[in-house]
Formats: C-alpha cells, structure tokens, sequence
C-alpha cells in the first residue's frame, strides 16, 4: 500500500489518543482475535471478567461478533480529536450516528462473515442498535480498560512526545522510523506499508491521524471523509505492566535508592512526574522530590513541550545505566 501526501496534508498531520479505540482492541486481544504477543500477561488477568462481562453486558457479545480483518463498521471508532480525548468524547460521537449509516455500515461488515448468534442479530436489527453496541463499549471501557487508564495513558503520551520530538528534528522520515516494522517512508512524500490491500491513497489535503495504542499491532483507515488514520503499536508497551526490571544483584538501587534507581531506569525516554507516577504506584510528591534530588545530582533534566513539563536521563546517567545493564 502507498499513502502519497502533499505538503497541506504533512501540514495537517496530527497525534491523537482514542480510549475508545484501545477499548475496542482490548476486547480484540482479550477474546483471541488478535494476537496477544507481549500482551499476555494482562490477558491472563483479565480474562476472568470476559464471561461475567459478556453476560452482563449482551451488546459486548454483539461487537465481538462483528471482528474481522477488514470491512469493520467505521461507526465504532471513530477518529479522536486529540490526544486529550475523552472515552465518553469519542463514545458521544458513536452514539450521534444516524441510524441508516449504521445500518449500511454493519451490512457491509457482515457480508461474507459468519452468521451471528441469534440474540447477536436481534440486537443488530433492533432500532436502538447504535445505543445498544454503545453500550457494549461502554461496559468493556469498564471493566477492562478504565481501571489501567492512567498507565495506559501514561505509554501513549510518551509515544507521542518521541514522535513529536523526532518529527521536529528529522521531519517526517525520522517519525516515521521505528513505527512499525511495515511502514517506511520513500522521499519526497510516499508512506509504504506492507499490506496485503496493493493499493495507493491520497489524502488530497485531509492529512494524516497517526494514533499510538497499547492493544492494537497495526490498523488502517484510508476511506470516508475523514482524514486517513493509522493505529499502530505504541513504543514501551511492557512498561504498561509497571516499574522496570531490576537486573539481579541491583548495584544502582543500594546506591541511590530503589525508587530513584526506578525513575531513572524509566526515563530512557521522556516522562512527565504525572506519567512516573502512574507507571510506578507512587505520588506525585514522592516521584516530584526524587526528581529534584536526581536533578540536582544532574541524573535527569527536564524541558518543557507544550504545556508539559518533561524528564529525561542525562549523558550521566545513561553511563550509569549501561555499567547497571553490563553488569
């Protein structure tokens, strides 16, 4: 597949975060759709509410029935904002869609895919249906996104920051390297992505929507009105499950601190005190005085992206970090 930009779509390129999207490609992980890989470990947590959720909630039933590769109802995900968005933003946007797009959208993603289960397709004809699969959404969020959000946040919006951090710097060969091993960019402005759709898009001036996830490898959004999308596997993924690895016989811990020693080993890539907090279990006033001590001991720096405050390891502490990971 080749996506071909222009400058005004390179201009209206964006990050945003969709709670509503990692809601969904949760559920897809969960229930065996999409492969767990790294993942794993929260599915053996989480698999426990599946049933009791499903029994609860019959409109979870009816999204998982609706999972395939492609033709899925657009609908159910719509594109965020921003990357301050809201799950009950991006869910008001789902329950705002006319019924006759719902409609056609779910016939097309039920052509050719296996028949549903018949109180599946009750739902699927009853005239409330776009409130009742919302409300399916609405109850995975719950149960299986929501209690994780702050950390799962946490791991999207440093994504963001590296990103936007190496567009700034290399533009948009060097944001686009590391993405995903099936992107690439051929100057002067072609995205090739290895699919099996062999196509080739052009925003014509609609730009371009790259959206960081947890849960979900690589996703793509190339037709309607709105602007082109891309889901894609978010850098740090294993730091969702909490602090770092200690290697065994820890040199650093005894001589700064487990905690600092924690902090340190995080900000291999930029933070703010709010996201360490949440990737680590501790305060904000805990994390924000190690911070200072690290600072002052000139382990860390910060600058400011945005409205952010950001942390990063120093030249010093990298140094610190490899004779730690030698070890």
């Amino acid at each position: 597949m080749l996506i071909e930009v222009g400058r005004e779509d390179l201009a209206g390129c964006r990050f945003a975060i969709s709670p509503l999207i990692e809601t969904t490609s949760a559920l897809r992980v969960l229930t065996g759709y999409d492969a767990a890989g790294v993942l794993a470990p929260w599915v053996r947590r989480m698999r426990p509410r599946l049933a009791p959720l499903r029994r609860a909630e019959p409109g979870v039933g009816a999204l998982t029935s609706l999972f395939r590769r492609d033709d899925n109802a657009d609908f159910l995900h719509p594109p965020p904002a921003g990357p301050g968005d809201s799950f009950q933003e991006n869910l008001a946007l789902v329950r705002a869609t006319p019924l006759s797009r719902a409609r056609a959208e779910l016939t097309r993603n039920l052509a050719g895919h296996r028949t549903p289960p018949a109180y599946v397709q009750r739902i699927l004809d009853a005239p409330d249906v776009v409130d009742r699969l919302a409300d399916g959404l609405a109850a995975a969020w719950r149960a299986l996104v929501e209690p994780d959000w702050p950390r799962l946040r946490a791991v999207l919006e440093r994504d963001i920051v590296h990103r936007a951090g190496r567009l700034a710097a290399y533009g948009w060969s060097g944001a686009l390297t590391g993405l995903h091993r099936r992107v690439g960019w051929s100057p002067p402005g072609t995205i090739t992505v290895r699919h099996r759709d062999p196509g080739r898009y052009v925003p014509a001036g609609r730009g371009l929507l790259f959206v960081p996830s947890v849960f979900a490898d690589l996703v793509l959004g190339v037709e309607g009105p709105q602007p082109f999308a891309m889901v894609y596997r978010a850098r740090g993924v294993a730091s969702f499950y909490g602090p770092p690895e200690v290697p065994p016989g820890d040199p650093l811990g005894p001589l700064i601190g487990a905690a600092r020693a924690a902090i340190l080993r995080t900000l291999t890539a930029p933070a703010t005190t709010s996201q360490l907090a949440a990737q680590l279990g501790l305060s904000l006033g805990t994390v924000g005085g190690h911070l200072a001590v690290l600072r002052a001991a000139g382990l860390v720096e910060r600058a400011r992206t945005g409205r952010s405050v950001n942390y990063v390891a120093t030249a010093v502490a990298d140094a610190l970090l490899s004779a730690d990971a030698s070890r």
